[in-house]
């Protein structure tokens, strides 16, 4: 057998063994140090002692986990998890491509956290063969934000996730209370240019969307990013059609829509192009850049004088 043979033998060896060892663990009762918290989906995952090496499947995931202070824990991440800084320098074993299993193996984690409808199912069976402790992270809403900060803390002892997820509940409920009964702007959110995409009520930026006072004109459609048709966009008439970028940028996304002048948010020249590293993920970043939104929207607000 060569040596490439050797390899895979003990790679083979070494994930049947981790995989009893997370049997024997899981049918173990609880001890009286052990930690249980409910993931996003509902399922309860028990550690021994707090996670010392986690493997981050999402950026959003990273920035978290760093935003409480455990990002010393991380020791491997997803592409594009680049935020603060210091995630650059974390191997990436995650990206378009999938999840490499072989270098998460061999990076002995003690926790994964996995960004549910980032991957398919078949990622979290292949985890789970592994043997490996996987936690779905699936924020909502803007307040499962601050609950995904308190368990993440509890699953690696970080001294701040209660703290940060206090602070950003005070900020958003700051928010709240600034924007409360002021009049609707109407909407549209682009998602993607072509084909033409959005997002529904049921997504965490139409949440932030109505935080603002701004009516998301396809908030009852009930996929959770729809395609939809420009006639539709039109018929609709938004006073504001907002997209993100990287940074914030815009690199032309909106143009499309300077084809139809007679569109109120065209015609005022309110296309607005949000920064997608802050508003797409699930993080206290979000929270700076809807009060940014806030404010494009009390812009408009302030320059309209018909009720939509």
């Amino acid at each position: 057998m060569n040596r490439s043979g050797r390899q895979c033998v003990a790679m083979l060896l070494a994930a049947c063994c981790a995989f009893a060892t997370a049997v024997t663990v899981a049918a173990t009762p609880a001890g009286p140090d052990a930690i249980e918290v409910a993931d996003d989906n509902g399922a309860v995952l028990v550690l021994q002692r707090p996670a010392q090496r986690v493997v981050s499947l999402a950026p959003s995931i990273t920035e978290l986990l760093f935003a409480i202070g455990a990002g010393q824990t991380l020791v491997g991440t997803s592409a594009f998890s680049d935020y603060p800084p210091k995630a650059r320098q974390i191997p990436v074993v995650a990206g378009a491509d999938g999840v490499d299993l072989e270098r998460i193996a061999a990076l002995h984690p003690d926790l994964v956290i996995l960004w549910g409808s980032g991957y398919p199912p078949a990622t979290r069976e292949a985890l789970d063969r592994l043997g490996l402790r996987v936690y779905v992270s699936e924020p909502g809403s803007l307040e499962s934000i601050a609950r995904s900060m308190e368990r993440l803390g509890r699953l690696t002892a970080a001294p701040q996730g209660a703290q940060e997820a206090q602070a950003f509940r005070a900020r958003l409920q700051q928010l709240k209370s600034r924007y409360a009964g002021r009049r609707p702007v109407r909407v549209f959110y682009q998602v993607w240019p072509g084909p033409l995409m959005t997002l529904s009520g049921r997504h965490v930026v139409s949440e932030a969307l109505q935080l603002c006072g701004g009516r998301n004109i396809f908030a009852a459609l009930p996929l959770l990013v729809p395609s939809v048709s420009p006639e539709a966009v039109i018929a609709a008439d938004p006073q504001v059609i907002m997209t993100s970028e990287p940074g914030g940028v815009d690199r032309g996304a909106l143009g499309f829509w300077k084809r139809y002048p007679f569109v109120a948010a065209v015609a005022a020249g309110r296309l607005y192009t949000l920064d997608a590293n802050r508003i797409d993920r699930a993080t206290p970043r979000m929270l700076e850049e809807t009060a940014r939104m806030c404010e494009l929207i009390d812009t408009a607000r302030a320059a309209t004088t018909t009720a939509p």
